[in-house]
């Protein structure tokens, strides 16, 4: 059962705390119990804000980044999360090389479970200005997709 999803980009600035405040706004109207966090791949932006882009966008359709604070992947969230989703390809692949055999299962791309043929969320930060909008849709989705199998995993136990 799936309680706890940790969500990941390179520098947990732009997709994966957007990513956070969709997926905890979604699974609070849900009225489920899923925690919910963000990390990057890598330190670089490591005690950052969210980048002011993705807030600005985010804020616009009603999502919250309060308390949000950049950090790296760490060796325990392998072990303390029940499902790990990855905004890109490169993200998993680096995810992967780092992750214990045991925990291989629990790393997904974000956009896994979407019908669209390229499953990255593509990194806004270098994009143009309505990149940031373009990922709150993908992630929108996203969460609506996980939120549905989560609600069906819930309801086979």
């Amino acid at each position: 059962m799936i309680q706890s999803i940790l969500l990941v980009c390179m520098g947990n600035i732009c997709r994966s705390p957007t990513a956070e405040a969709i997926f905890k706004t979604k699974i609070a109207a849900a009225d489920l119990n899923v925690t919910i966090d963000s990390a990057g791949t890598l330190a670089y932006h490591q005690g950052s804000m969210p980048d002011h882009r993705s807030v600005i966008a985010g804020n616009r359709h009603g999502y919250q980044f309060d308390n949000m604070i950049a950090r790296q992947v760490t060796a325990q969230d392998f072990h303390q999360f029940d499902l790990i989703l990855a905004a890109d390809e490169n993200n998993l692949i680096d995810l992967q090389a780092i992750c214990p055999a045991e925990y291989q299962s629990k790393l997904q791309l974000m956009m896994a479970l979407s019908s669209y043929d390229d499953k990255n969320v593509p990194d806004p930060y270098y994009g143009p200005g309505d990149g940031f909008e373009i990922v709150i849709g993908l992630l929108e989705q996203s969460a609506e997709q996980w939120l549905a199998y989560i609600v069906a995993e819930q309801n086979r136990s």
